[in-house]
Parts: C-alpha cells; structure tokens; sequence
C-alpha cells in the first residue's frame, strides 16, 4: 500500500510534466539522427550478409566504407525527396511512415540500378547487390521504430504528468479524434483514459487502446472513485444531445463538461502542427431548454427589402441582434440611432466587415430629445421602426424614476409620434414582462410606453385605416444581454465568489438574444397593428439552480469551493415575471411560439394628457409625485421591496 501511494503521488506531481513541454527536434537534426539508423542499417546489413553468403563476387573492388558512403549519399537525396525529416516525431502519423518507406525503397532501386549500369559498362558491381537488399528492410525498420518509439515514449510520458483524467463522451471518429489529440499534443492539459458510449450501444470493448464504458449511475460511482472530474464531449455529439437532460447526469454530480470547436478550428499561430483548437467548459445556454424556433422568413422579407428601417438602442445587445438579422432580408439601409457614441463606433466598423454590401447610416442621438427624432425622421423618412432603446435595470430605475420616465415613456411617445407624422409602415416597440403586473419602476415605466402605443393606433385608426401599425412585444430575460445575471454569474465565479443570489425561491423566464429577435421579427409580420405579443418563453429557470449549474460547469463544487450567499430581493424585485396579467387572456397566431394578448385598452384622449403630465412632472425633481401619478396610469402597480410602498396605502 505505501508503494502503490508513493506511486500515485509520482503520478499526480508535476515531476514529468515539463518534458512535454520540450521544444521539436529541428529538421536538420531528424535528417541527422536519420541517417545514423541508416548508418547503423549499413553495417547491420553487412554483417548478416557475411553470414549468409561469399562477398567475392566477380568484379567487385570498392571498398566497404565508400560504398557507405555512397549507400548514405543516395539515402539522403530519397530523404530529401519525401522529405521524411519534415515531420514532428511525436506526431508521427501513417503519412509519416509511408515516407519512410519509399524513401528506403527508392534508395535500394537506385543502388541496384547504379549495380547494373556499372556492371553492363564495365564489369564491376560498386555495390554489394545482397547487402542493398537487406540494408533497404533494416534501414526502414530502424526509422519506423524511431517514430513509434518517440511517440510512445512521448505519449507514456504525458500520460504520467499528472494532468487531470477525461472521459470522451461519444464512440465515433469525432471522439476518437478528440482522444487521439490529447495523447499527442503538448497544449492540452487532460488525460483521457476511457470512452462513454450512449445507452443501448455495444459495450465492454476497448477504442485506440481505452475502455469503453455505458453511461450509467456505475459510470459516476467508478469516475468518483477515480477521481475523474472531467468529461469531454465533440461539437459534433453535441448536436445528438438534448444537453438540458442528457448532461445533466454529469452536472448534478460535480462533474465538469467540456466541449471542443470544431476539428476546422486549427491553431494558426503555429503552423507545424493542425490540433484541435482551445478545450471550453459548455456554456450555460447550452442546458436551458429552449424551443425551435421557426419564422416564416417570407413574410419577414416583404416587409423590409428594400426598405429604410430605422433601429434604436442599435448598440445594445437586443439592437444589434436587431440589425444583423434585419440585414439578413436586404434593406435599402438600417439607420442605427444610439446615443452611446464608443459602442455605436464599434457596431459601425463591425457592421461594415461582416456585411460590406448593406448600407448603414450611424447616428447619434437621444430619443428623449424630441427635436433631434424629428431630425433623423425628416432626414432618412424610415419605412420600418424597431424600438429598441430604453432603460431596463430594476434597481437603477427604483432609484430614478424620473429618468425612468424620460426614456421610457419620453423616448417612446417622441419616437411614435414622429412615426406617424412621417409616415412610418410599422411601429415594434420592445417591452418587457415586468410591464405584466408591475412592482416596480421600470416594469410601470414600459407597461405606460405600451399603453400609449396602443392607443394611439387606436385613436388613428378611427379615421385612417392605413396609418402607422404599432406592435408590441413582451419578453422575459434574455441570456447575455449587458448586466443581465449569466454575465456577472461569471464574473463572481473568475473572481473565486461568491455567487450572490437575491432569493433561493426567485424564478425567471429566459430566452437567448437570437430566439428573442427572431420572434420580434416575425411578430412585426404578424400584427395589423395595436397588438401585443407574448412569446412563449419555455420553462421558468429557478436562479439558485441556474446559479449552482454555472459554477459545477466552471468546474467547482457549489456551496464548498464556491459558496453562494443570498442577498434579499433588490429594491422593486419579485420573486417571479408574469407574462400575462390575471385579467387578460391570449388567443394563438399562426405561429406557436407567439400570442396575442387581450389587454385592458384606454382612450386616447384620456391617456395622451395624464402622461403629459406624467412627464411634465419629472422637470420637478419630486420622484413621490412621479411615481404617484404613474400608479394612477397604470392602478395594477403595486410596489415591492421599495420605499414608494407607502403610496399603495
């Protein structure tokens, strides 16, 4: 037991790890070491010879080290040839020894050759026919046992240099590939010792000289026992998986999934070697269980080819998801309104690389700024308005009602009315699920912002049935977006924790930047104007688990390498979004994944002067009297965890 101890603490030091490190051999020096075997070939050959036949063949002088020499001097140039000392011995290959092997039989053919022409001329042999012959067998055997014994030898080393255990999940060539790569190349930091195949698979047989074993609650036991944290799974198996259920037997035990790029993915900077790029934890969007989402892209299409569509927000991370899918559908040009100038600047010289063809117009400026929307819709006349600016952080906007108000409610009813004085087709607004029952600031602020769109198409309507059509779209939390909770999950996590979770019941509906863009698409298509779309938004992910998922994929055990602390809901936060009010219903669209929503509609002429003089209010810098009146606008907000609670009593 103490051996075997003092062997596996060998095994887990860092003792052997640097010789994977060491640099290649340059080619000079595998031609070198080359023609030593050959050398070594040479004389071998001549003393077999000597024990197998009479040297004193008719008409041969030269003596035994010229034709070494010789021997040597036409090895060479067949070396240089198949250029055979061109490759890394530690990754020798099949090509590898192929070389070899011509490049000796080529070497005996001529020396042969070379016998023959001598010999037809003159008479005299200038090398001995039988020891070519067996030079040529030996000469190769030398150089394949070279190349095989470097890469074993380099292999067997790396494999004890205490590198951490991998599993391969998947039994096809991607796998095999992916294992084969980490036994060989020296910038991969895991061992692999086994292979996982699916349920249902042939089992109990061994791949590139590893188990293979099933996937079941025996494969966790016997990982735990060998202290195997790591599984490593193919871009390629991914797409096999449902990862949200099928890794999950993996994640709920501390063990860390990895994933690779794709095998096209080579590292370019040093070109001597094609690996497999960087080995990546999955992403946490990976275990969320979306739906596919499909959008008739047709009627997408109709709506904005060849048409001036105006985006604001064009910076943010839902804008500029915005823009790129818009580009998809080939506009006359995407006017991008933002007023954060580094983020537009960047956008714009992103834009310009990745779609040289399409035309971008960046503009600075505020939707609170009435006369600057004016100018921008008098300058570009926008046939399609996507709005998409606004301020969205609950905390921030409890705080700050006023400028709540101003970009929110302002920068919408600014940005409609330009809409309908110059003619605009569409109208989406982007707006939230907090708008659903709100108990805060920012939720009431969009919930008015929607209010007003809505009837304003209504009030239009009445004399004009082709006026400006106004959409809105409602969306819980989308994954990635700025200040949204993945992102700073992962930096509380690279900072060591602690993961800060405002509530251990607290649920939140999630959906990628993407999927929500595309549903803003295609809602855009649906609606004739006055609606609001619901998006179906999967299942509620509880944040706790959420929370717990990102750490064991940051390879860490929750609670003990990275505790988790619970910090009290933040000012205006409940514990779950609602996407519909209790009162209102929804009735399906041709698309599953998106409704309508029967709401509570208001008059105009009722609403347009209670929100003026919403507005009017936050000249005033008296934020109780602004949130006042926004509960009379809207009587379903009833704040939560918040100093405006007194004004529900």
């Amino acid at each position: 037991m103490a051996t075997e101890s003092k062997i596996n603490e060998l095994h887990r030091s860092d003792m052997l790890s640097h010789v994977s490190g060491f640099g290649y051999l340059p080619r000079w020096g595998v031609l070198m070491l080359d023609l030593l075997l050959c050398l070594i070939a040479f004389w071998a050959s001549v003393l077999i010879g000597q024990g197998m036949f009479d040297y004193k063949e008719v008409g041969q002088d030269l003596n035994l080290w010229v034709q070494c020499l010789g021997t040597l001097g036409v090895q060479t140039i067949c070396f240089w040839i198949f250029h055979t000392y061109s490759g890394i011995l530690r990754y020798s290959t099949f090509v590898d020894t192929l070389k070899s092997l011509f490049a000796t039989l080529l070497t005996g053919i001529i020396l042969i050759f070379i016998n023959y022409i001598v010999s037809y001329t003159n008479g005299h042999k200038p090398f001995l026919t039988t020891v070519t012959i067996i030079y040529s067998f030996i000469s190769f055997v030398l150089l394949f046992c070279l190349r095989v014994g470097v890469k074993t030898i380099f292999e067997t080393v790396k494999q004890s240099a205490g590198n951490p255990k991998v599993l391969i999940y998947g039994t096809k060539s991607a796998g095999i590939a992916i294992a084969k790569m980490l036994r060989s190349a020296g910038n991969t930091p895991y061992r692999p010792v086994g292979f996982i195949c699916d349920p249902g698979q042939k089992q109990h047989f061994d791949l590139v000289g590893m188990h293979v074993f099933p996937l079941d609650e025996k494969l966790i036991a016997y990982m735990h026992a060998r202290n195997i944290r790591n599984v490593i799974i193919s871009p390629i198996k991914m797409r096999e998986l449902n990862p949200a259920k099928d890794l999950q037997i993996f994640i709920s035990n501390n063990i860390h999934v990895l994933t690779t790029p794709y095998f096209t993915e080579f590292d370019q900077e040093n070109g001597d070697v094609a690996r497999i790029g960087r080995i990546d934890s999955i992403q946490i969007e990976d275990l969320l269980e979306r739906p596919t989402i499909n959008i008739n892209t047709e009627n997408v299409r109709k709506i904005i080819s060849k048409k001036v569509v105006l985006i604001t927000g064009a910076a943010g991370s839902i804008g500029s998801e915005l823009v790129r899918q818009v580009t998809k559908y080939r506009p006359k040009a995407i006017v991008l309104f933002e007023q954060a100038e580094s983020p537009l600047h960047d956008l714009r010289l992103d834009l310009e690389k990745e779609f040289p063809n399409t035309r971008f117009i960046p503009v600075i400026g505020d939707v609170r700024n009435r006369s600057r929307v004016e100018e921008v819709f008098a300058d570009f006349r926008p046939d399609v308005v996507y709005h998409a600016a606004a301020y969205k952080h609950v905390p921030l906007m409890e705080n700050n009602p006023n400028e709540a108000i101003r970009a929110n409610v302002l920068g919408t009813k600014n940005m409609a009315d330009m809409a309908v004085k110059y003619g605009v087709e569409r109208f989406v607004m982007i707006s939230t699920d907090k708008a659903v029952n709100p108990t805060n600031i920012m939720g009431a602020s969009k919930r008015i912002a929607e209010i007003y769109v809505q009837s304003l198409f209504k009030h239009l309507q009445r004399t004009n049935e082709n006026c400006t059509k106004f959409i809105t779209t409602r969306f819980g939390n989308v994954l990635g977006s700025n200040g949204s909770v993945i992102p700073y999950f992962k930096k509380q996590i690279a900072a060591g924790g602690p993961v800060t979770v405002t509530d251990p019941n607290i649920i939140r509906y999630f959906m990628t930047i993407p999927e929500a863009c595309c549903l803003v698409m295609e809602a855009s298509t649906l609606g004739n104007g006055g609606e609001i779309f619901v998006f179906d938004m999967g299942h509620p992910v509880k944040i706790l688990d959420l929370a717990k998922n990102m750490i064991r994929l940051a390879g860490y055990i929750p609670g003990e390498e990275i505790p988790i602390v619970f910090t009290g809901l933040r000012p205006g936060e409940k514990l779950y979004e609602e996407l519909l009010n209790q009162k209102e219903t929804t009735i399906p669209t041709t698309n599953e994944k998106i409704m309508v929503a029967k709401v509570r509609e208001m008059d105009y002429e009722e609403v347009e002067p209670q929100i003026n003089e919403l507005i009017e209010l936050t000249t005033h810098n008296k934020p109780f009297m602004t949130v006042k009146h926004m509960k009379q606008i809207v009587p379903e907000f009833i704040s939560k965890n918040s100093v405006y609670e007194q004004l529900d009593k």
